[in-house]
């Protein structure tokens, strides 16, 4: 073929390309205009937004398309519908105010069948089982008594925590992650966890840490292709897949483990301490519905284990590296403190209604860095109405926490730590703003234990506030090491490990606190 046909074939073919883009357009429009679905960006043939949302962050270009389509925008991941909500006022109107329909979970093959969290109440699939998973967590976590009956627990572990800050505050991370697992394995199976080296707290740790690698590498082409989870390991490209059924056994460890050893104390007529486990196993015996009720057991015994040590530790270290960028508003802190509680008392949840600004300071962590930043999706089981929109039966729905907690509309300057935000806010603008009302998830879905949670990260931020200095760490010339802010990518968000110095207010206070000498 000469030369000059191919020029000219190679310019019909680009003139053709040229107006089949164009066409598809104006046909995008037309069809998002003509269908009543939410806005949103064009989607591709097949694939629908996939190629379009990072792997890490993708809470951020939610809300960079929130900008452009609004607080509730619809894409497609593969042929699944889903429906992104960048507001507080339109998460609650669907997933709060219609939770009938927004409660339920998308399948979560993956999570659940491959990697072993199927009895997980977080991953659970709406209905009568679920009900039963919340009901157990709502009366040991969640009412009044039972709160109350917890402080007891509470003060050990925050003692525990403070005096372990003084032995080897360089450990700092270690050690706000050991409290809330020790204060949450305690109350789970009565066994407090006195170190790293404990066995149930290392078998736990790597078995979270493993999920959280796996899922990011194939877990969701088998969400959406579910015939995929029946790949042989050794096709090429299914390496992956076969780790990740690796950790199916390491997942079962946190399940059983812990459980089997309350089972045998039990049988075995042996002291077992009052803990949530050993209630639930000793009643299902009494009802004869242990058959029924045994993986329901084990399974919120690793839920909550695995919810709550993660998201509390992540407040609790993103409280050290604010404090530690932030003088001013720790100094401030500790003098509300002195002032109320005085020098020599440790403060108790009695105080909590008398610190605001401590109040202040944990409403601005939470919207600072949300440990979920787009929590848990939603699955709508019927087809919906809103805003005139159109939103499909099957819908997967996400809220967007990240973006919520960085809305212009409420938070001036959202990327800098600001409690002051927080003071005086309008009545009439508090329920949308307020941090509390968004970050621990909307709807039934909302999480059962968040009362206990915000009950230790108050309780563990003021006994910090109340015995220590936080600064800056310095490197071997003398200077000052500034941390980064870098949460770190993925279902929970973690601050990067940083440095700092942290060390007790005064020789005297350590004294009195390692004796036991200081009164709450």
């Amino acid at each position: 073929m000469e030369p000059g046909y191919l020029t000219l074939v190679f310019g019909l073919i680009s003139m053709l390309c040229i107006i089949l883009v164009n066409a598809s357009d104006y046909c995008w429009v037309f069809f998002r205009l003509s269908s009543g679905l939410p806005p949103g960006p064009r989607r591709l043939l097949f694939v629908g937004n996939v190629l379009q949302i990072p792997m890490e962050y993708q809470s951020r270009t939610f809300g960079e398309w929130g900008q452009k389509y609004g607080d509730i925008i619809y894409i497609k991941l593969f042929h699944t519908p889903a429906i992104v909500l960048n507001s507080v006022k339109v998460a609650q109107d669907l997933l709060a105010k219609r939770s009938s329909k927004y409660s339920d979970r998308p399948s979560l093959l993956f999570m659940k069948k491959i990697l072993g969290w199927d009895p997980a109440t977080p991953f659970m699939c709406y209905g009568d089982r679920w009900r039963k998973h919340r009901k157990w967590i709502q009366t040991a976590y969640g009412e009044r008594t039972s709160l109350v009956g917890h402080r007891t627990l509470l003060k050990r572990e925050c003692m525990v925590l403070v005096q372990n800050l003084m032995v080897s505050p360089e450990m700092f991370l270690i050690h706000l992650r050991r409290f809330p697992a020790s204060l949450v394995m305690t109350s789970l199976y009565g066994q407090p966890i006195q170190s790293m080296e404990d066995e149930h707290f290392g078998m736990a740790e790597f078995a979270i840490h493993v999920t959280a690698k796996a899922g990011e590498s194939a877990g969701s082409l088998i969400d959406f292709f579910p015939f995929l989870q029946y790949v042989p390991d050794w096709l090429p490209g299914a390496a992956s897949l076969g780790e990740a059924r690796q950790v199916r056994q390491s997942t079962r460890r946190l399940f059983d483990d812990p459980y089997n050893i309350i089972k045998r104390q039990v049988d075995n007529n042996e002291e077992v301490c009052d803990c949530l486990i050993a209630a639930l196993y000793r009643e299902s015996v009494r009802n004869g519905s242990l058959a029924d009720d045994e993986d329901d057991i084990k399974g919120v015994g690793a839920s909550v284990y695995s919810a709550g040590v993660d998201t509390t530790s992540i407040v609790l270290s993103t409280f050290i590296l604010a404090m530690v960028l932030h003088p001013r508003v720790y100094v401030k802190a500790r003098d509300e403190i002195e002032h109320i509680v005085g020098i020599n008392n440790l403060p108790t949840l009695e105080h909590r209604g008398s610190l605001p600004y401590v109040n202040c300071i944990i409403q601005e962590l939470y919207r600072w860095n949300p440990p979920l930043p787009l929590g848990l999706p939603h699955h709508l089981q019927s087809r919906d109405e809103y805003r005139d929109f159109h939103i499909p039966e099957g819908s997967m729905v996400f809220a967007n926490i990240w973006q919520m907690s960085r809305s212009a509309e409420f938070y001036r300057d959202a990327e800098s730590f600001r409690p002051e935000r927080f003071e005086d806010l309008d009545a009439n603008v508090d329920v949308l703003s307020d941090s509390r009302n968004y970050v621990f998830g909307f709807g039934r879905r909302i999480c059962p234990g968040r009362y206990f949670a915000e009950d230790a990260i108050w309780s563990a931020i003021t006994h910090i506030i109340a015995i220590f200095d936080i600064e800056k760490a310095y490197n071997a010339d003398g200077g000052e090491i500034t941390p980064a802010v870098h949460f770190r990518p993925g279902l929970t968000s973690p601050p990067a490990e940083f440095r700092c110095k942290i060390y007790p207010r005064s020789s005297e206070l350590a004294s009195l606190m390692l004796a036991g000498h200081l009164h709450e």
